[in-house]
């Protein structure tokens, strides 16, 4: 069925241009609010939840949510879900979209913001098309997250109940229409904190504990494990990285060269489709840290000490490609002429928790390339592919 792709790419268009960094959602939230009003969905249809009250961060807004009663000969089946996420990593801030032929590009040196604005343009779109041509469908709830790319806080926050018990979930975020994304790796974020003991490196460096140097022993334990970078254990494999290194927020590590560093904060993460190994990789960096702390000491004989923290940031999950969502989804995709391909991401979805919450969700792109880059653009043709997806999902039998 066409899709008015004019108007599909007037509405991209519109929500680029309006900034909404993770956790600065408030602006972009009344924009797609006036959008949807604008496709004649009825105020009393949207409302916002109270997911920001339960995120641990500050988050200006809750999650987005839309009711659309179904309509016609399918008005009494199941509920089905479509959903994004609403936020951009602060690399957009400051975007100005440009179209350029059958591409959307940035003329500021930012990040563009397609992941996942291009996401907000196609529930839009699926909303404009339902109510504009009266098309049959089950009963579908809209779901536009905060902060998924700060943790998924919006999706691992949000009340199932407010959703209306939704069979099944077809959430839209990077890459091709026809990617049919059926699993995403686990992930558990962790933080290290580095106790040593200040003195003049110039006249007593030997009563100091350089926290530096327990950083060094442990990254260097690390690697030589094999437990920094791509992990590959066996037939297990997964993904590790060491982030900021900072002195605490807003400070360095270490106030001067002459001053031996006694406070180090590392933030890191690990990653795996195996529940139980992103578990063992975090596992080998804690270890690493407390045995470096242990053989750094100073002229006294006092050693280091280490503050290990680690938390699940989200699950990983892999769907069978006999259940139904999967089914449908593959079928929806051959229904508009492209070729399905079934794959698992590296990265962590919305769909994490929303399969988490008992809701299988398959995921798809919308155009979205280069995100998280300043060479980021958007593919408009497959851009016109999501939305005519996410209407062949909400219509057919």
């Amino acid at each position: 069925m066409p899709v008015d792709t004019q108007a599909a790419a007037s509405r991209l268009m519109r929500f680029l241009a309006v900034e909404g960094v993770t956790g600065q959602e408030a602006a972009i939230g009344r924009e797609l609010i006036a959008a949807l009003q604008d496709c004649g969905v009825p105020a009393g249809a949207i409302r916002l939840d109270d997911a920001n009250t339960r995120i641990p961060v500050p988050t200006q807004t809750g999650n987005l949510i839309v009711d659309l009663p179904g309509r016609g000969a399918m008005h009494n089946q199941p509920r089905i879900m479509f959903m994004t996420h609403m936020d951009t990593v602060p690399l957009c801030a400051g975007a100005k979209p440009k179209l350029v032929g059958r591409k959307i590009v940035n003329e500021a040196k930012t990040a563009l913001g397609g992941d996942n604005r291009a996401g907000c343009g196609v529930l839009v779109t699926l909303a404009a098309e339902l109510a504009n041509k009266q098309l049959d469908h089950p009963p579908i709830t809209l779901l536009f997250c905060v902060r998924e790319e700060s943790g998924l806080y919006g999706a691992r926050h949000v009340k199932t109940e407010d959703l209306g018990t939704p069979v099944m979930t077809f959430n839209y975020d990077g890459g091709a229409a026809s990617d049919v994304t059926i699993g995403a790796v686990g992930a558990d974020r962790w933080q290290v904190e580095i106790f040593g003991r200040a003195s003049h490196a110039g006249v007593a460096p030997e009563r100091g504990i350089s926290s530096t140097m327990i950083l060094a022993l442990a990254l260097t334990e690390v690697k030589a494990g094999g437990w920094f970078g791509k992990v590959v254990k066996g037939k297990r494999q997964g993904t590790s990285n060491v982030g900021p290194v900072t002195g605490g927020e807003g400070r360095p590590a270490g106030d001067a060269t002459n001053v031996v560093t006694d406070y180090v904060h590392v933030r890191g993460e690990s990653r795996s489709h195996d529940a139980k190994f992103f578990k063992e990789i975090t596992k080998a960096y804690k270890a690493a840290f407390e045995n470096a702390a242990k053989r750094v000491k100073n002229s006294h004989g006092r050693a280091g000490r280490v503050k290990f923290k680690a938390e699940t940031d989200y699950y990983p999950f892999r769907m069978k490609e006999s259940l139904l969502v999967v089914r449908r989804a593959v079928a929806a995709v051959t229904g508009i002429g492209a070729t399905p391909t079934i794959r698992a991401a590296n990265g962590g979805l919305d769909a994490n928790w929303m399969v988490r919450h008992g809701v299988p969700t398959v995921t798809f792109g919308a155009g979205q390339n280069e995100v998280h880059t300043i060479d980021e653009w958007i593919n408009l043709d497959e851009y016109d592919r999501a939305c005519a997806l996410a209407v062949q999902l909400a219509t057919m039998r």
